[in-house]
């Protein structure tokens, strides 16, 4: 039998996901590695640990499996957007990346709106924020500049672990549409939006489809992982069309909700809707897009709380499910990186109020999710308002996507059906895409047949969702109270 070899780098993991060609996961391999806070507003990781993570993770795959490398077709890479890799002329790198829920570049992407505000939302679709990778190189070029000056190559997370397999230096089109230095109205680099970095846009890297084969695993290579030298390496592209092709939305008005390190809902379209609420990013399938809204702090809020004060998942849902609605006046507010939709303000902190002596932990448990889920009602308040069609159902994906009361919650709270399916990870994404560039599956659409299954609903109650939408009042006058104290602290 015959592999495909899926592989995703996340905020605070690597997933490998082996795939048969007949569409059956016969193995899964997650590896963890730190994201860094060395200053507030900060957030880093080192490329180092990706490729580290790569190793253990591929040799912890094969073990497991049993699958002779021989049996491993091709391999498919994918990783957060916006996260550069810098690195001088001979690829090495010169500098931790900064990740795309770091805030240090606020004045930056202040400076870069009022200067060059139309031009970057006509040739990006979107306006400056520090989750962009033009804004926090230009911090770098303000407070780094003898680093700056060392930058000859730009990579992004996935392509640089690809170099490191593969010796090339390329990224893909959707992948640099998240990087601000890129006209998605003719699919190459902006010499304008390079420019204003002093950066040569002869030194980016080539652009490709996400489904063109970049190279072959190199003797290198297949000495650290175990690869076999020579075997196909496909291009790929960004964690979340990995994930929104995994969960099976390939057709225009399907739409994926996830809670993962951010959360988001997208739904395919025919078109870009250039919005300060949404992003926007074409899909794997050519002529569809998936706009999507954004709150920066989703699962990695439940992630935070569990690592802050301690206890398994398991517990902390346990403890929530039997607390109710509302948490007893406690609420919770997802701002530990600021906030995206509707809000655009990096200066936002998350907040526990209502706090009473009689409160538990369970209290706690149930307001973190409860929190994210009102800001997932403020996302799609923002979609109605821009004019997307949306629809009653949407597959959910994400870590967060396993916890059976976190499902609950957000389905009364925006009162729609969720569907899981068997497999939504990008790295079960990334490996059908591994596919469909091979020839092992004819498009993307009939990988999605043959590969992914719903596997359960979770459907809205009535009176929970009028219980919440009341609760959402409470949660919109506390954020309206706090938001300008947070303004004034600089």
């Amino acid at each position: 039998m015959k592999y495909l070899l899926g592989i995703d780098f996340g905020g605070g993991s690597s997933k490998a996901t082996l795939l048969s060609h007949e569409g059956k996961v016969a193995a899964t391999a997650v590896t963890e590695y730190p994201t860094l806070y060395p200053k507030t507003g900060y957030a880093e990781q080192n490329p180092g640990d990706w490729y580290d993570a790569v190793k253990v993770g591929i040799a912890k795959l094969i073990k497991e499996s049993g699958v002779s490398p021989c049996d491993i077709t091709a391999v498919c890479l994918d990783a957060a957007t916006h996260t550069a890799v810098v690195t001088d002329d001979d690829f090495n790198v010169v500098m931790p990346s900064i990740y795309w829920t770091d805030t240090r570049s606020i004045k930056e992407a202040e400076y870069l709106k009022e200067n060059y505000g139309e031009m970057i939302n006509e040739k990006c679709l979107h306006q400056p924020s520090t989750i962009w990778t033009l804004p926090q190189l230009l911090w770098v070029k303000n407070n780094m500049p003898e680093t700056f000056a060392k930058i000859k190559k730009i990579f992004f997370a996935k392509d640089y672990v690809r170099h490191m397999l593969c010796g090339d230096y390329a990224t893909d089109f959707i992948e640099a549409e998240g990087s601000m230095l890129f006209d998605v109205n003719t699919l190459s680099w902006s010499e304008e939006l390079c420019k204003i970095l002093n950066f040569d846009v002869k030194n980016m890297p080539e652009v490709k489809a996400p489904t063109d084969i970049a190279g072959k695993i190199t003797k290198k290579a297949g000495e650290d992982t175990g690869l076999l030298e020579g075997t196909t390496v496909v291009t790929g592209s960004t964690d979340t069309v990995m994930e929104v092709f995994a969960s099976g939305a390939v057709k225009e008005g399907q739409m994926t909700l996830k809670l993962a390190t951010a959360g988001r809902i997208c739904i395919v379209t025919g078109k870009a809707y250039p919005d300060k609420n949404l992003v926007n990013y074409s899909h794997l399938v050519k002529g569809l897009w998936y706009p999507g809204t954004a709150t920066k702090a989703c699962a990695s809020s439940y992630r935070w709380y569990r690592d802050t004060f301690g206890g398994s998942y398991k517990d902390l849902d346990t403890g929530a499910k039997e607390t109710p609605i509302g948490a007893d006046g406690l609420m919770y507010h997802p701002y530990l990186n600021g906030e995206l939709t509707p809000y655009n303000d990096p200066k936002l902190c998350a907040s526990f109020t209502g706090v009473r002596a009689s409160h538990t932990k369970g209290h706690f448990s149930r307001a973190v999710m409860e929190g994210v889920g009102f800001s997932l009602i403020d996302c799609k308040n923002a979609i109605h308002e821009i004019g997307i069609k949306m629809g009653d159902c949407a597959t959910i994906i994400g870590g967060g996507a396993a916890s059976p009361i976190w499902r609950q919650i957000v389905a009364d709270m925006l009162n729609i059906k969720l569907v899981t399916t068997n497999n939504s990870d990008s790295s079960f994404g990334s490996a059908m895409t591994a596919g469909v560039a091979t020839g092992v599956f004819p498009s993307f659409e009939e990988a999605v047949e043959k590969c992914s299954e719903k596997v359960s609903e979770t459907l809205p109650n009535e009176e929970n969702h009028k219980k919440y939408l009341e609760l959402y009042k409470d949660y919109k006058k506390i954020h309206d109270a706090l938001a300008p104290i947070y303004q004034n602290r600089g």
